[in-house]
């Protein structure tokens, strides 16, 4: 990543570390999160810092442990301490409880407490405010997802002066689903503080500029003269809206997948199959992943083509998420109840159709996994990306396996040349294409697989990066004389109840008491370090 001239400063909700409680001490693991592996990947040289929650409450072994994270990366990391109340609150309550449903298209799901939203706007402060200890002019302050939407707000009301980018992994919903969101109109007018605003499919673009055309007065959408962006004007602001699709690292997952050690876990998983044709289904263990539609597509192929029983088997490997959220336990009783139901109708002896893991794979697993599938079951209701698509596509190095991906994925545009692509919720549908991909020659799965693994090679998340990056850097840098004015003082941790309020019209953006425990201005730079 590069165009930038000052340094790049990273936020997310999780640093691309975690720090939990283990054995009576603290411990350092990796995230596996997508938007940790894709930064990861693309962040090579552009020096920074990458701000975020460590995944647990103030510790006085939080910092050692970053400054030995830190070592050999581009970056340092920074942590912003969150309160149990505020992980509640703003993570499990405002973030997935209502974003997280209502993006997805699933309103019903929403619980719109009005709690949440005091607790995210402090959340959202608290971020700004370790940015804003940081960041200087010259910098790029990259902001990322759904969690951290109002933090160019909390920043241009403290004066900050360096350009500002939001990145949203996740689906921008429809105006007739965003407008049952209560604070819809304080929302979009805080992005609109951001100077550049990254989508990942031209829809998800098209679908906000609907909503501030709904439910903004006097916005003005301009061709930006790129392909994919378009000038966004709401009076004295301005922001470039674009499509940026998010990528993998192609070539470090070809080449893990070529490694002898991966090709030998192959024949294992192979040899362990009997070598039935394997489909695979790699997916968190959420509702918007399609994973209840998707067994019961399978049940349709064992009930209409009998002939499959005994070649194929399904490997279904759900890595736990957000259990502690009501919805997603009632989602694994009915995954696991249906995996249940689909094995005892249909297992023969010698034969199981559903091989289920409710677990994490290492990354050696995951890709011999994708290197021995014959197909690859990706079928969400909706999604942001799916790079697990992508995944399979660079570890399909034998190149033999077929891609069944839902036409409501983000990667669907992209890759629809060479995959299958399927509606999730038509069950008939995707059995059907699951049999055709069973049945098809060998020259036709080479000749699709090959298409997608160029396609894929040519659009890296190195590409994303960069792509953004330079929308970035073509972006003036605020002026000085432009600054956000701040009509009233602006609140400290023992100044209860004041509200920020920005010149010029504001909706719904009072900020509650208490901004968080003390020590907030004792974040510090970290030393360099490694994992």
């Amino acid at each position: 990543m590069n165009s930038i001239k000052g340094g790049l400063i990273n936020v997310s909700n999780r640093l691309p570390v975690q720090i939990r409680k283990h054995a009576g001490g603290v411990r350092l693991f990796r995230s596996s999160g997508g938007l940790a592996t894709a930064l990861n990947a693309a962040w090579q040289e552009q020096p920074g810092i990458w701000i975020g929650w460590p995944g647990m409450a103030q510790d006085p072994q939080i910092q050692p442990l970053l400054r030995k994270a830190s070592r050999g990366r581009p970056y340092t990391l920074q942590a912003v301490s969150l309160t149990d109340d505020e992980v509640a609150k703003f993570y499990a309550g405002f973030a997935n409880e209502i974003i997280w449903p209502l993006f997805h298209d699933m309103p019903t799901r929403c619980n719109f407490d009005p709690a949440y939203w005091e607790v995210y706007q402090r959340v959202n402060h608290k971020f700004a405010q370790a940015v804003q200890e940081t960041a200087k002019a010259e910098d790029f302050v990259w902001i990322h997802d759904y969690h951290l939407m109002l933090v160019a707000e909390n920043l241009r009301q403290a004066g900050c002066r360096s350009r500002l980018g939001f990145f949203l992994h996740i689906p921008f919903p429809a105006p007739d689903m965003f407008e049952k969101l209560p604070w819809r109109e304080a929302i979009l007018e805080a992005l609109l503080r951001f100077d550049l605003l990254g989508f990942q499919t031209d829809r998800d673009r098209g679908n906000f500029e609907d909503c501030l055309r709904k439910l903004l007065p006097d916005i003005v959408v301009e061709d930006a003269g790129v392909p994919g962006q378009h000038v966004v004007r709401h009076g004295a602001l301005r922001s470039l809206a674009g499509t940026f699709p998010i990528s993998i690292d192609f070539d470090e997952f070809a080449n893990h997948a070529l490694r002898p050690e991966i090709g030998e876990s192959v024949k294992s998983i192979r040899k362990d199959l009997n070598d039935r044709f394997l489909l695979l289904g790699v997916d968190r263990m959420d509702y918007t992943k399609g994973i209840p539609e998707r067994l019961k597509a399978l049940r349709i192929v064992l009930e209409r083509f009998p002939e499959l029983r005994r070649r194929i088997t399904l490997v279904q490997v759900v890595v736990p998420s957000r259990e502690e959220i009501p919805n997603y336990k009632e989602l694994r009783h009915e995954v696991e109840l249906l995996v249940s139901q689909i094995n005892g109708e249909f297992t023969q002896p010698g034969w199981v159709p559903i091989h289920y893991m409710h677990r994490s794979l290492s990354r050696e697993d995951l890709i011999a996994y994708y290197r021995a599938a014959d197909v690859a079951l990706i079928t969400p209701l909706k999604d942001g990306m799916n790079l697990v698509a992508k995944e399979f596509c660079a570890a399909q190095v034998d190149e033999r396996g077929v891609l069944i991906l839902s036409e409501f994925a983000g990667a669907g545009p992209e890759l629809r040349h060479g995959a299958t692509l399927v509606n999730p919720n038509d069950t008939p549908a995707v059995a059907t294409a699951i049999r055709e991909a069973c049945i098809m020659p060998l020259e036709e799965k080479q000749r699709r697989i090959r298409v997608l693994r160029e396609i894929v090679r040519g659009h890296n998340v190195q590409r994303w990066a960069r792509s953004f990056m330079q929308a970035a850097a073509d972006i003036p840098q605020p002026p000085a004389d432009q600054e956000t004015k701040v009509e009233e003082s602006t609140p400290s941790r023992t100044t209860p109840g004041v509200a920020l309020v920005a010149s010029g019209p504001r909706r719904g953006m009072s900020f509650p008491p208490a901004y968080g425990e003390p020590g907030t201005r004792a974040l510090t730079w970290l030393a360099r370090g490694g994992d």
